[in-house]
């Protein structure tokens, strides 16, 4: 399997991520009782100047969602906006400050099993991004080519005997990355990279996620 040529984290990339985000017509979900989060999908370089996104391993000391892979993020809090707390939760959860300036966009929420409405921010990290891990919450922190979306095999769809909705998986890290992570990752790919307006909110969760 060919790898995709890698795409270079310049001004023509947040250029383009603005635009497409711009052009996209976000579906928001109603609160129905669900708690509102954020996660911050964030493009930064890699030390071969290759776009990346950022991810992150979860503290295996965590009460909810331990080892899993996630985008940095947490509940919104009350008064507090989507980007703001995706902000608040890069700081606390790698040590990236970044201003709502950097913000380029909102994805589409995403309601999950285990009671949260998510809303991706997309953030521009930048060029020479320094990342510290907050052991209390990340166990370790990955800079993951933004090309690796493109690779045929993103992304799988299997059926589960609970569900009549396909389980969305990207295989990214010699793993596999579930959903929400993986329904995320997908709507970036196709909404941010390429400008094709694609939904995800369809997508399920594994059963051991609900």
């Amino acid at each position: 399997m060919t790898d995709p040529p890698p795409l270079r984290l310049d001004d023509a990339l947040r250029a383009r991520a603005r635009a497409n985000l711009a052009a996209f017509e976000r579906r928001s979900l109603a609160r129905d009782g669900r708690r509102p989060a954020a996660v911050a999908l964030v493009l930064l370089d890699d030390d071969e100047g290759r776009a990346c996104f950022l991810l992150t391993r979860r503290a295996a000391s965590l009460r909810a969602h331990a080892r899993q892979w996630a985008l940095p993020g947490g509940r919104i809090d009350p008064g507090e906006s989507a980007e703001r707390a995706a902000l608040r939760e890069l700081r606390e959860e790698v040590g990236l400050e970044r201003d709502e300036p950097t913000v380029l966009g909102l994805l589409d929420d995403y309601g999950t099993r285990s009671g949260f409405i998510i809303t991706p921010v997309v953030v521009w990290g930048g060029s020479g991004a320094a990342l510290v891990a907050n052991p209390a919450e990340v166990a370790s922190v990955h800079r993951v080519p933004l090309a690796d979306l493109d690779r045929p095999d993103v992304p799988r769809l299997v059926t589960i005997p609970e569900s009549d909705r396909p389980v969305i998986q990207v295989p990214l890290l010699s793993t596999l990355v579930h959903a929400p992570t993986a329904a995320v990752l997908y709507q970036v790919r196709e909404v941010v990279v390429h400008g094709r307006p694609t939904r995800v909110a369809h997508f399920e969760q594994p059963v051991w996620a609900w």
